[in-house]
């Protein structure tokens, strides 16, 4: 029997954009995600994302029968980690893709710029304020994108599939539109946890490791002390920004099964045979 491999993905980029990782991944692994985590409104975004994570351990603890591995990159590297916290009898580990954790005098920043409205300056909020999101047709979608410096550097593969499942078809004459709703996109952006400092204060309760991409502006802004203290320096270096999985998608799976492994070797406490008694704790 297969492992399960749970993946979130990140702002703005449905799970199915990453379809190339997914298959690379599939021969060792069941692989689960969430299309578009925030888009049911059972589960609204806000500050610190509680709801968000409401919605991962929903989706987990509604379908499956004994722990899994969760996998994120960015936003969803947050929340399988704050999954973890809140329930980590249902997880095996945890993989962060890119996604520092923010603790320490950047928490406190982070929290003073969100209630001062600074920090849509400091994140990409402001420019998904005004997203385009409509094209004519699949081909003009495919132009505009390639044509961007962050989105030329992408596997054509990873581009893709996020035009295919990103910017689906949405009317009988071809034209596309964004599957992501810009405005949840933004508050995303607006409502980043500050809280996870204080409670990795005594490690992680799963073991936890961390793929960084090595020209990441988000590892450079945040910095990588308290993510090395709760990976317990289980930390792998790949070639690339923040969306390196895009970038660079087959090295990407090869450094998620190398992480894989070493967390397997970590694993110990909870019987990971059944979640029967995982659930009723």
């Amino acid at each position: 029997m297969k492992d399960i491999l749970h993946f979130s993905h990140a702002n703005g980029f449905p799970a199915s954009t990453y379809r190339t990782i997914f298959a690379e991944l599939a021969d060792d692994y069941e692989l689960r995600y969430i299309e578009r985590i925030g888009h049911d409104r059972r589960y609204p975004v806000t500050r610190d994302w509680p709801h968000l994570v409401e919605q991962l351990l929903d989706d987990i603890g509604s379908r499956y029968e004994r722990p899994v591995w969760l996998v994120g990159h960015s936003l969803g590297g947050y929340l399988s980690l704050m999954a973890a916290l809140k329930k980590p009898q249902w997880v095996r580990g945890v993989v962060m893709i890119d996604s520092p954790i923010i603790a320490g005098w950047r928490s406190g920043a982070l929290r003073a710029s969100q209630w001062a409205g600074l920090d849509e300056r400091l994140s990409p909020a402001a420019a998904t304020r005004n997203r385009r999101t409509r094209w004519v047709s699949r081909d003009e979608v495919w132009r505009h994108f390639h044509d961007k410096p962050a989105f030329a550097r992408w596997d054509e593969r990873m581009l893709s599939d996020y035009i295919d499942h990103g910017i689906p078809q949405a009317g009988a004459d071809g034209e596309r539109a964004l599957a992501f709703d810009r405005q949840i996109e933004y508050l995303i952006y607006r409502t980043l946890p500050h809280t996870l400092g204080p409670r990795l204060a005594h490690g992680s309760p799963v073991p936890l490791g961390f793929l960084a991409g090595t020209r990441s502006r988000e590892v450079r802004q945040v910095g990588l002390d308290a993510t090395r203290r709760a990976a317990r320096g289980r930390i792998e270096w790949l070639e690339g920004s923040h969306l390196f999985p895009m970038e660079r998608p087959i090295e990407t799976a090869r450094a998620l099964q190398r992480m894989l492994n070493s967390l397997k070797a970590e694993e110990g406490g909870l019987p990971r045979d059944s979640m029967a008694l995982a659930k009723s704790a």
